[in-house]
């Protein structure tokens, strides 16, 4: 079994749980899964969820499966098994201030250098192979040397995200255990060297950042296609709208301009030039909810110096789309520890985020990406040689 905790019980969380409840009991096919059209080391059911963190007084102390019903119980049946795990109250900084009433996190009643010993110890109960940190979008500032970690946990200058990762580095230590960070939001853990550093003497993997899962993906799989048939690109206009809590927190600059840098890079990774470009999330819209509008407009020039154009228009499930990537990634994460895998692998970040780290590693296609992780896979004899197959 591999064991996971999540940070951040919101609509990714809530939708990764539900979901790996109704494939475990047969109900559910894994659509949505990139993996499981091959066969996998790793089966779907051996994944558990065995802790959830988060700072919001509604869910804080309650099961899962409460926290399920609310948010999705009008939509989707939620197995009653999500009972066995209770919500803790982890680590906020800040993180949802203004935008969730009543907020708190350990660090606020016991100081940041405490709520990280606390986190530290509630995982060392719960003993999971993987974190996955899904809480809302916040602004992060790398860590400069390995000297100045301690110095901003004492005075209470780190966020949310980097509290939680020492934490887990701290649960590792403590129990010489090899555990991974799956970091699925811009917070720049991934693309921080002093973090994957710290991750490396550990033995253990950070991987990140950013999942990817709609518009951004898609762009760069057109622009390659632009690319390889030497078209030049004029302009690219991408914009996301959706109504769930990360779009509100999108409405705060310094939490969108985070999410801006892990959009925005694809561009000249890929082109190998910039163009004008406005690449962003722009707005919050409530009845949206988490089906999020995306639209994109690509210009290029074509043979003979004429213009083309390109207007795309999708609604996308955002956390659900997320929640199936999660899936692969806590497994492929339990592989490469098995394998002695450490600090993190570009090859797994670039098919997944927005901004695969380590610092400076290029956006690239993700259909190139998907075909140099799967090859990767292959050749550790984590996946299938074959044809791909279903099965979960």
């Amino acid at each position: 079994m591999v064991r996971i905790v999540v940070l951040g019980q919101g609509l990714v969380a809530t939708h990764l749980a539900v979901g790996l409840e109704r494939i475990k009991s047969g109900e559910l096919e894994p659509v949505g899964v990139p993996l499981e059209r091959f066969e996998y080391e790793i089966p779907v059911k051996s994944l558990e969820i065995v802790g959830s963190f988060d700072v919001d007084p509604g869910k804080v102390g309650r099961t899962i499966y409460q926290v399920a019903k609310d948010m999705l119980g009008s939509q989707l049946p939620v197995p009653q098994s999500l009972e066995a795990v209770r919500v803790e109250r982890g680590i906020h900084a800040g993180s949802v201030k203004g935008l969730i009433p009543g907020a708190r996190g350990l660090d606020e009643d016991l100081g940041m250098e405490e709520a990280v010993e606390i986190v530290a110890d509630r995982l060392q109960h719960l003993r999971p192979d993987v974190v996955i940190n899904v809480i809302t979008t916040e602004r992060a500032e790398p860590f400069e040397t390995l000297e100045s970690v301690r110095e901003r946990v004492r005075r209470g200058l780190v966020s949310a995200s980097q509290a939680y990762a020492l934490a887990v580095l701290r649960y590792a230590e403590r129990e010489a255990r090899r555990v991974a960070l799956v970091n699925a939001i811009p917070a720049p853990l991934a693309n921080d060297p002093v973090l994957v550093s710290m991750f490396e003497d550990a033995r253990g993997l950070l991987l990140g950042d950013d999942g990817a899962t709609g518009a951004t993906p898609l762009t760069a799989d057109l622009l390659e296609h632009l690319a390889e048939r030497n078209r030049r690109v004029l302009s690219i206009a991408q914009f996301n709208i959706g109504g769930n809590l990360d779009f509100l927190a999108l409405t705060i600059p310094e939490k969108n301009v985070m999410k801006e840098k892990t959009k925005s890079s694809v561009v000249k990774d890929i082109l190998g030039y910039d163009v004008p470009h406005y690449i962003k999330p722009t707005g919050f819209l409530e009845p949206l909810g988490d089906k999020k509008f995306v639209s994109m407009h690509i210009a290029w020039k074509t043979f003979n110096g004429l213009e083309d154009e390109l207007v795309v228009n999708m609604r996308i499930n955002d956390s659900p789309a997320l929640a199936g990537l999660l899936v692969d990634l806590a497994r492929i994460s339990y592989s490469l520890l098995e394998r002695g895998y450490k600090g993190t692998v570009y090859e797994v970040n670039a098919f997944f985020m927005k901004n695969p780290g380590p610092r400076e590693a290029p956006n690239i296609a993700r259909i190139t990406a998907f075909q140099n992780m799967v090859k990767l896979l292959q050749g550790l004899g984590a996946l299938s040689t074959g044809l791909p197959g279903r099965g979960a």
